[in-house]
């Protein structure tokens, strides 16, 4: 039995632990050794760690447990340290979790000036201004140092850099007064700063009364470079509502990722990506929208959008002619299934919505029951949808670009699979609470590396391409894997990074092409690390070897860690699974904050197959804050497979 040889996970510690790559970290500021003030610039870039693509950066002061992190290959930022000597650790992660750090000693003194040398032409001193406001500043030297970066915060605010000698920006802050404090820091780690005292009024906006149906006062806000397209600044939407929002660049530097909060939360829903789509649900009432992005050298931008949640829903009808009929209501026409069909598992959800409210609509999806809602950008959805035996509740929504949804709901009957896998499928898709941050299309993601299992044995290679056939999005992704001696083939990706969730459910497709003869093991896993630092693996495989689901454990300690594999008394094995049809994977599972997992259950083709197993799976490997899936085809004997995965989808909560 070679239990112990297929596993991912092993290859993750085995990365996770190498000794740090130090040549892969290039610092420009400070130098090693170098005499700085007590605020500071480090600047520094890192494009490998230990052969992996670095995904994230970050830096800690000497014994200090608080790292900062970004999640780009480069790092600009502001440090501040008491007088004395200390150690800068900046640090650098690679995409499949490798650990890479440099250590560099400086000497902080108070000789040099914080102040002098900038000029700020905008705003003035002691000004009136409203919000945003124009930051117009420029500084070619700070103590004699030719400047390298500069920055600006609000009163004992964060500190947004741009890496030039000006600064050019629009600065958002709340009414009342508030101290500018803009700043320039030497290429050789001298910090100056000026403090402009101004005071912030309320911009003037036109108000307009509403109708039944939610409505904006503007159809778009464009702030900081981050332009909200849904929904629009003072809309009133119901809720859940789409937000859909884009940006290129954030004081001056490339966009790398975006994100966005809900009034004081400290709660951040991140995507690596230059636009984002979600469905976000609030309580009725005021509240302030944070849309957020951040540049590729650590610089951070903000939009702030003013909505209203609306009590209720809005308004839905649904008119029927007979046992079935097609639903149109508010705009949206749900065209498959009929009103009071009879469907299997899974079925084809096929609508359209040109408009609601009378405007144009950006964003459509559905949801059933109470579960989660699916997301598409346009005005037409195509999708599979999977639902246990018995009567059901379809919705089927759309957004216009003021965040307003209108919604077409209509009774159908789920009589059981029809993918022919037998069995009777139960509820999945109603585990996931309305309230979860889904990641969709998680295949289609740019970043997915591809890298040979050398827990396996013998060895491998695998290629990647997105293909529009076979695919149930028009968007699957191939994965080609050649293989001897039984070896396995990891490809990963990165798709947030979420510290606080404790829910997961994962939902994808496979499809194997022609034949699963060589076929040992389908792997699919999930990584995140954990507030405490330390990272949580949920390692989860259709087994062929053994017939069964399998999970993994830590047998040993964080520290000290045994990575194991677990038989569940689930059956499963990928050499029974029909070639050329798709087979729908769902796996649920949770943590709590010591890093102990429990696997809940498995769907396979609807089919549950309970599992309920807490095991502990923490591990200290010095990861950056991320999350992380891996989708690994193990072979048997010598040979090659094609395998594809379409609709993944983590949901988490």
């Amino acid at each position: 039995m070679k239990f112990f040889k297929h596993s991912s996970l092993a290859l993750a510690i085995l990365l996770a632990s190498a000794i740090p790559a130090m040549a892969s970290i290039t610092v420009y500021s400070p130098s090693n050794n170098a005499q700085v003030s007590t605020q500071f610039t480090l600047n520094a870039v890192s494009s490998s760690c230990s052969n992996q693509p670095v995904s994230a950066m970050g830096f800690s002061l000497d014994s200090s447990s608080n790292t900062t992190v970004v999640h780009s290959t480069s790092i600009d930022a502001t440090v501040s340290a008491s007088t004395g000597s200390h150690t800068l650790h900046v640090k650098a992660w690679g995409n499949a979790g490798a650990a890479c750090v440099t250590d560099v000693a400086v000497t902080v003194s108070t000789s040099a000036s914080t102040t002098g040398g900038i000029t700020v032409s905008s705003p003035g001193n002691n000004a009136s201004v409203s919000s945003p406001f124009q930051l117009s500043a420029t500084a070619p030297t700070c103590s004699s140092q030719p400047v390298s970066a500069m920055g600006y915060s609000i009163d004992s605010g964060s500190t947004t850099i741009v890496h030039a000698t000006s600064i050019n920006t629009n600065v958002s802050s709340s009414s009342g007064a508030h101290t500018l404090h803009v700043k320039a820091w030497g290429n050789s780690g001298a910090s100056c700063m000026t403090n402009v005292p101004i005071n912030v009024g309320t911009a003037t906006t036109s108000t307009s009364s509403t109708t039944s149906s939610p409505s904006s006062s503007t159809s778009g806000t464009t702030i900081q470079g981050i332009t909200v397209s849904s929904p629009g600044n003072n809309a009133t939407v119901y809720s859940p509502f789409v937000l859909n929002a884009a940006a290129t660049y954030c004081s001056s530097q490339a966009v790398s990722a975006m994100g966005y909060s809900l009034d004081s939360s400290s709660s951040t829903a991140i995507v690596k990506s230059t636009s984002v789509s979600a469905s976000i649900t609030a309580a009725a009432g005021a509240h302030t929208l944070h849309v957020k992005s951040w540049g590729n050298g650590g610089s951070s931008c903000v939009a702030n959008i003013a909505i209203n949640v609306a009590s209720g829903t809005g308004s839905t009808t649904t008119t029927s002619s007979g046992s079935t009929s097609t639903t149109s209501s508010s705009g949206v026409t749900i065209s498959s299934p009929l009103n009071g069909a009879s469907v299997g598992s899974p079925f084809t959800v096929s609508g359209n919505a040109p408009t609601c409210s009378s405007q144009t609509v950006t964003a459509i999806g559905y949801s059933l029951d109470s579960g989660a809602t699916t997301i598409v950008n346009g005005t037409s959805i195509n999708e599979q949808a999977s639902a246990s035996s018995g009567s059901h509740t379809l919705h089927l929504k759309a957004w216009n670009g003021s965040g307003t949804v209108c919604t077409a709901s209509e009774t159908i009957n789920v009589t059981g699979s029809s993918t022919g896998s037998g069995g009777t499928s139960s509820t999945a898709s109603s585990v996931v609470p309305s309230y979860a941050t889904t990641v969709s299309s998680i295949q289609a993601l740019s970043g997915w590396v591809a890298q040979n299992d050398p827990a396996t044995g013998g060895s491998s290679s695998g290629w990647m391409s997105l293909v529009n056939s076979p695919s149930l999005s028009g968007n699957s992704r191939q994965f080609n894997s050649s293989f001897t001696n039984s070896s396995g083939e990891i490809y990963h990706v990165t798709f947030g990074d979420d510290t606080s969730a404790t829910n997961f459910f994962y939902d994808g497709w496979v499809y194997i092409a022609n034949s699963n003869s060589n076929i040992a093991n389908i792997e699919m896993d999930m990584n995140q690390v954990m507030p405490n630092g330390q990272t949580a693996i949920y390692g989860f495989q259709c087994d062929g070897y053994s017939g069964t689901w399998d999970y993994t454990k830590n047998a040993g300690s964080p520290t000290s860690p045994n990575d194991t594999w677990v038989h569940s008394g689930a059956s499963c094995n990928p050499r029974s699974w029909s070639v050329n049809t798709w087979h729908h994977v769902q796996i649920s599972y949770s943590r709590n904050s010591s890093g102990y997992v429990t696997y809940h259950s498995v769907w396979l083709d609807g089919h549950e197959s309970q599992i309920n197993a807490t095991v502990p799976s923490a591990f200290a490997l010095g990861w950056g804050p991320v999350l992380l899936t891996n989708f690994q085809v193990d072979g048997r004997g010598s040979g090659s497979n094609t395998v594809y995965l379409d609709k993944l989808t983590v949901s988490r909560w």
